[in-house]
């Protein structure tokens, strides 16, 4: 990338958004809700922060511990100048969940696929999985052909870093105030928050953690049984249902539910039907299969 670009990058931010080098003495911002019970833990997508679930998932902290997190490079977590691969995403989430003992892990798009990274590496931590929009397309290739058959814009933002660089500084600086207006269907604390990462981050997690990810392995690893539950949109342009339903053939005892015509953002479109079903899945899988005793 030309040397001008970067440095119109790391001017461009607020100073919420300062990098820093090293997360090596910085932990990931978290929130804990609720003091009994399971601990649940809540990873948002790209762009998404602990706004994305607080106030839609509150109810849980009735019989739960909610831990909610900001992934490293977004939010009010650290964003060091660093590739955002899977596994730095998971070396980050393991400083924040090693001692916290076995959790069920609920994921939403990017987060979603962290999940089962983590899951897969840490098995002996984690207890279920509840995953909402999942991207599987398969490694590299798959992702590329998925955003061949998306509008001409998408396809150059998600495959050029240039581009997607000048996108986040133009997003940043000069249409912060007319996000509501152009994304009307969003609550105004999601469109603020979207706004909290370097564009760093944000194509490096994108480009790394989910179109060079190939799920399917870490699938694999995962132990048997693991209960597991899959939640997406009928018409999901980002993270296409077909992903989800194949690797539900592969592990037919994960359980998958479908809203009809939704899309990528579920808890945003229809909050009942989601927390319907994650409450049902909490309820199937029981206090025992959760790693705690019941109280």
């Amino acid at each position: 990338m030309p040397t001008r670009w970067l440095r119109l990058a790391t001017r461009h931010r607020s100073p919420s958004q300062k990098p820093v080098r090293s997360a090596r003495d910085l932990t990931l911002h978290h929130e804990v809700h609720g003091q009994r019970g399971p601990t649940l833990v809540f990873l948002p997508g790209v762009g998404g922060t602990t706004r994305y679930w607080a106030s839609r998932v509150a109810s849980l902290a009735d019989g739960h511990r909610l831990l909610l997190i900001d992934l490293l490079g977004f939010g009010q977590s650290p964003k060091p100048w660093t590739t955002d691969s899977i596994e730095r995403h998971g070396a980050e989430l393991q400083r924040v969940l090693a001692d916290r003992g076995p959790v069920t892990l609920v994921g939403h798009s990017f987060g979603a696929l962290a999940a089962v990274a983590y899951a897969a590496r840490h098995p002996e931590q984690v207890r279920a999985l509840m995953l909402l929009s999942l991207p599987n397309f398969g490694g590299e290739e798959h992702a590329l052909v998925h955003l061949r058959n998306r509008p001409t814009s998408d396809r150059w933002l998600m495959t050029n870093v240039v581009l997607a660089s000048v996108a986040c500084i133009v997003t940043r600086r000069l249409l912060r105030h007319l996000l509501p207006r152009l994304a009307p269907g969003m609550p105004r604390e999601i469109l603020e928050d979207y706004l909290r990462h370097t564009w760093r981050s944000a194509t490096s997690t994108i480009r790394e953690g989910v179109y060079r990810y190939d799920i399917t392995q870490d699938t694999a690893a995962l132990p048997d049984p693991l209960p597991v539950l899959l939640l997406h949109g009928e018409f999901d342009a980002t993270a296409p249902l077909d992903g989800v339903t194949r690797l539900q053939r592969e592990h037919p005892t994960w359980t998958l539910r479908v809203l009809p015509s939704g899309d990528h953002h579920l808890l945003l479109r229809d909050p009942e039907w989601t927390m319907q079903e994650l409450r049902s899945f909490l309820i199937d899988v029981g206090p025992a299969s959760l790693g705690v005793a019941a109280e």
